[in-house]
């Protein structure tokens, strides 16, 4: 009977744990909602309701003209374009640099790989702010300035060494079994990767280019300093200057550029959340 009664114990703590563990999820969750909810709220509110502040977070006559206004704007799809297309290009460059490492470090045996694992994990911590100011001189004598060709070699650098630990952990998990019956058959290393390896490993692939790419779409240093001319900007540098190049340059229009540069991450990050997870604990499940 004692252990029957330690067992419903066990149960109710773990069962009182878990209600606490969703309600500071939920707690936490509000807190980094509201922002948003804030700016949604002044995103829909005509001129005359955006004097309101505080008074009234849900508008009374909500309209969607401040969208319509930047989504007919040329500079403001330009800025969009540029970021996608920069984001975009950093991204596979990312995955493409990270795929032979990665393939290296899961399935060679060599002197020294988990410190340079670490190594390549470490360099993930360090600031943009700290490489900025040699980034900049350097991009200057390389006559790299104001080229998209930067900015993309940056956001490759930047995205590489946590698609090499994703990537990694993608190929552990693909049995070796299936590499050595193609050695077996006359197929070499690169055509065994190309062939069957690189195709098994697509849903890591896919989570590291969308965490590249997602992580490239909000970066704003990098390319400010990289990119001087207005026409070159993503979205995430010329956000803040967009509100004064608008024939309407008021605080509700500032909002819905806001929303409208944010939501693509947001709504991509969401819909593939169960890839994303799945291929980061894919490693664990099969340890």
């Amino acid at each position: 009977m004692s252990g029957l009664r330690m067992s419903r114990l066990r149960m109710t703590g773990d069962r009182w744990g878990d209600v606490a563990t969703y309600l500071l999820l939920g707690v936490l969750g509000v807190f980094f909602a509201l922002p948003f909810a804030w700016l949604l709220s002044l995103a829909v509110r005509t001129p005359a309701e955006v004097y309101l502040g505080a008074a009234r977070f849900i508008p009374q006559a909500p309209t969607l003209d401040n969208f319509a206004l930047i989504l007919s704007d040329p500079a403001f799809l330009t800025y969009l374009w540029n970021g996608l297309k920069l984001s975009a290009a950093g991204a596979t460059l990312a995955v493409l640099l990270a795929i032979p490492a990665a393939y290296a470090a899961s399935r060679l045996d060599f002197k020294g790989k988990n410190a340079i694992l670490v190594g390549i994990l470490a360099v993930q911590m360090i600031s943009p702010l700290v490489i900025l100011v040699p980034l900049y001189r350097w991009m200057v004598a390389l006559d790299l300035l104001n080229r998209d060709l930067s900015v993309i070699a940056v956001y490759g650098a930047l995205g590489m060494p946590l698609a090499v630990w994703l990537l990694k952990v993608t190929f552990d998990a693909i049995p070796k079994d299936l590499e050595e019956a193609a050695a077996i058959d006359g197929a070499s290393r690169l055509t065994t990767l190309l062939r069957i390896t690189l195709p098994l490993a697509r849903p890591g692939i896919a989570s590291a280019f969308i965490l590249a790419m997602v992580t490239n779409w909000s970066q704003f240093l990098i390319p400010f300093i990289l990119l001087e001319r207005d026409g070159d900007w993503p979205i995430s540098v010329a956000i803040f200057n967009f509100a004064g190049s608008t024939s309407a340059s008021t605080t509700q229009v500032l909002a819905a550029a806001c929303i409208v540069a944010v939501l693509p991450a947001v709504a991509v990050f969401v819909a593939l959340q169960r890839m994303i997870v799945s291929a980061l604990v894919v490693g664990a499940v099969k340890g």
